[in-house]
């Protein structure tokens, strides 16, 4: 009888467990957003230049802060913290062009371009100074704007954005880097071909990232385009997969695949525009660098290389370099690392 009873409990417990961990895959993403919203945060749309901006804006409860996401993600990847900055800072957070609700145009898929509308953005919302965050790519567009907005660019947080490491000729360096691998020619293949027309989909079939998992791929690749033709509509969960490792597809049902294009065509932005605009910052700057690391196979699985890193901090004049044991997406790893670089950089410009 006690055996069976251990035996009972055990069970128990593992359903529990299992239960728990499922529930976090299918919902965990979406109670955050839900969490954000709770603390103040209103989606709102805007018409610049003849083209939509979508953002989300917080209570007023300090000063202005902008951030602006990383690829294939859009606003709501950085619901994990928008309540704690909602309580210090007014905040706006935007989607991108080819992200979420704003416009899907490519004549508009440019740092340049991108940049300059969050300038206009900035001064028709916000009004004011403020300072701006980007994680990755936004993190190059935030960069560009603190360049070319510097009477009202109060602070600048660098997010492990790949400067130095974004053209084509940069991603493919020997031994070749981890986003060229797992991003852009896996989205180039799909543009360049007409059999799936789900971009998740064919990602799961053909990601890099999911070679990796031996024997495992094909039966997430099933399990995609199971939950696909289940909700074609909605962003992707998958039950049985842990949330982190497919979080970067959560949005794909929003996010124009022309954007990651720009990027493997090389007219993103170039080499000399990321120099100039980086000796052109005069803010405050807290620079967060995720580790470096490389896989088995000598690929770069991380934005840039030390050597890029120590570029960024030789051009940048006022910049403080935080280096952490972290994923790309350090805001969701370690929100309150990230809330910290915002707080170092907007009391170094005395915010």
């Amino acid at each position: 009888m006690v055996v069976a009873g251990i035996v009972a409990a055990v069970i128990a417990v593992g359903g529990i467990a299992l239960a728990v961990y499922v529930d976090n895959n299918r919902y965990g993403e979406e109670r955050l957003i839900e969490k954000a919203r709770a603390a103040g945060f209103d989606e709102k749309r805007i018409e610049i230049d003849g083209a939509t901006v979508n953002f989300a804006e917080g209570p007023d409860n300090g000063p202005a802060l902008l951030l602006i996401h990383g690829q294939s993600m859009q606003w709501e990847d950085y619901a994990s913290v928008l309540p704690d900055l909602a309580a210090s800072y007014h905040v706006f957070a935007i989607d991108c062009f080819g992200h979420g609700e704003s416009a899907h145009d490519p004549a508009r898929y440019t740092c340049a371009i991108q940049g300059q509308a969050l300038v206009t953005f900035a001064r028709e919302v916000i009004g004011g100074p403020y300072a701006v965050s980007g994680l990755s790519s936004g993190g190059i567009i935030a960069a560009w704007v603190a360049a070319h907005d510097v009477e009202h660019v109060t602070a600048l947080v660098l997010e492990d954005p790949p400067l130095f490491h974004v053209t084509p000729d940069e991603m493919q360096k020997d031994p070749g880097c981890f986003v060229w691998l797992d991003g852009f020619t896996v989205i180039h293949g799909f543009l360049e071909q007409d059999e799936t027309d789900d971009l998740a989909v064919y990602y799961a079939e053909h990601s890099y990232l999911f070679s990796q998992f031996g024997g495992l791929q094909p039966k997430i690749a099933e399990w995609t385009r199971s939950e696909r033709a289940a909700n074609p509509d909605g962003h992707l969960v998958l039950s049985w997969v842990p949330h982190d490792w497919v979080r970067g597809m959560y949005f794909y049902d929003d996010f124009d695949p022309r954007f990651s294009e720009a990027f493997y065509q090389g007219t993103w932005v170039s080499e000399d525009e990321q120099a100039d605009m980086l000796e052109s910052v005069a803010c405050p700057t807290v620079y967060l660098k995720a580790e470096t690391q490389y896989g088995k196979d000598g690929v770069l699985y991380a934005a840039n290389s030390d050597e890029d890193a120590e570029r960024v901090e030789s051009l940048v004049r006022e910049c403080e370099t935080v280096r952490i044991a972290s994923g790309h997406d350090i805001h969701y790893e370690h929100p309150a690392a990230f809330i910290e670089a915002v707080d170092r950089a907007c009391e170094r410009a005395g915010a």
